[in-house]
């Protein structure tokens, strides 16, 4: 009767990290990764001695330094008396402002535009064609000073607001647009407030909900659900309902002329507004080419195939061709997102006082701590791009194909 058994297995050696192929990736992974830590902890070892020798300590005792300095906006308390750290932390929450607001508005403009490059309208696609040519093949930069330009130069003083002038009325009596920025009114928080707020979380969470069941049940079933009035009900009832019965916990503050210029409520300075709209129109047009790219790359034949079930055009759009359109999409989104955080400092060109402007700035000039202040600052940039990365690239990984 013969029997199998396995092959013996050889003893390890330590040829085996070169001449055995199992091993041997590895091996000159290891000795690669080896040479470079060699090599950075020699470049560092040969910059700290040379700043000694040069009587030039790292450190970072500066930043519990009194600043010295004002902001003009700030999203946190903060005062001249306050430290370099505060108004570190001053820029970075204005930085990310900026960032936020134009990441959202930029996809919004792009994904439009995209969309109405394809449209059979002749008019319609020609003129996204013109705008999207135009602000992608002209600096950020200059887009940035054309917007704050026009914001100083067109728009009317605070002063002008002042008696019964038509051309200079607040609209509804809440909003006024200056050449000093947008005052708007400022929510006043009662008792009871923050139920409200998180019940408008929540409803904006069941909106969401909503539809991704829908969505289900169209492809599970084929049964169309309505997706309009009540994604509207549950982001709007809920919280009108709570909002009455804890008596209106959330009032308005409005803005008031008073001498030059506006009290009360909150100013929305005119270089933010610039430098938001700058870079999302401007961002935008590359969003918009990365839109009309990733609906080209969907088949004819899923539209004529969904126009053929009786789905009108733009139920085809929202659920055949976006849904695939956006494995296309996402990858080259995510580049656009960290050019808008990265080109977000460019601020100092109109005045906005973002990390650049306070930490890379004014701080670096008064202490004169160059290599500290610019090592947090690519310190900061760095988590943030990174941060972006891993959130997109997670939310990729979700509408990529799913091989079986």
């Amino acid at each position: 009767m013969t029997t199998f058994s396995d092959p013996p297995q050889a003893s390890f050696r330590l040829s085996m990290l070169v001449n055995d192929t199992r091993y041997r990736a590895y091996t000159f992974q290891f000795i690669a990764l080896m040479l470079i830590i060699a090599l950075f902890a020699y470049l560092g070892s040969n910059l700290v001695a040379n700043l000694r020798a040069a009587g030039l300590n790292i450190g970072f005792d500066f930043l519990s330094d009194t600043a010295n300095y004002d902001i003009n906006q700030s999203l946190i308390e903060y005062d001249s008396q306050s430290s370099h750290l505060r108004a570190a932390l001053v820029g970075i929450l204005n930085t990310l402002l900026v960032a936020f607001l134009a990441c959202v508005t930029a996809t919004i403009i792009g994904v439009i535009a995209g969309i109405a490059r394809l449209s059979p309208n002749w008019l319609m696609r020609k003129l996204m064609a013109v705008y999207v040519e135009a602000f992608r093949n002209v600096p950020v930069l200059i887009w940035i000073i054309i917007i704050f330009t026009v914001m100083t130069a067109v728009l009317p003083a605070p002063s002008a607001f002042r008696g019964e002038n038509p051309s200079a009325s607040m609209l509804f009596g809440a909003f006024a647009l200056t050449n000093r920025g947008l005052y708007l009114p400022a929510p006043i928080m009662g008792p009871g407030s923050w139920i409200v707020i998180i019940a408008f979380i929540a409803s904006i969470v069941g909106v969401f909900a909503y539809r991704k069941y829908a969505t289900k049940l169209l492809y599970d079933t084929g049964r169309l659900l309505p997706t309009g009035w009540p994604s509207l009900a549950i982001l709007v009832l809920p919280t009108l309902f709570l909002y009455i019965l804890l008596g209106r916990p959330i009032t308005l503050e409005y803005p008031e002329l008073r001498g030059f210029n506006f009290q009360g409520g909150i100013q929305v300075l005119g270089s933010l507004i610039a430098l938001w709209w700058a870079l999302a129109i401007y961002t935008g047009a590359f969003i918009a080419e990365n839109v009309r790219a990733g609906i080209q790359a969907v088949s004819k034949g899923q539209t004529e195939a969904a126009a053929s079930l009786g789905l009108r055009p733009k139920r085809i759009m929202n659920l055949v061709v976006l849904p695939q359109a956006l494995r296309v999409i996402i990858p080259p989104l995510i580049s656009n997102y960290l050019n808008i955080t990265k080109n977000s400092s460019l601020a100092i060109a109109v005045g906005y006082m973002d990390v650049t402007g306070t930490l890379g700035g004014i701080t670096l000039n008064q202490t004169g701590r160059a290599i500290e202040c610019v090592l947090l600052l690519m310190l900061f940039y760095l988590v943030i791009s990174l941060s972006i990365s891993a959130f997109m690239n997670v939310y990729n990984n979700r509408m990529r194909l799913k091989e079986r």
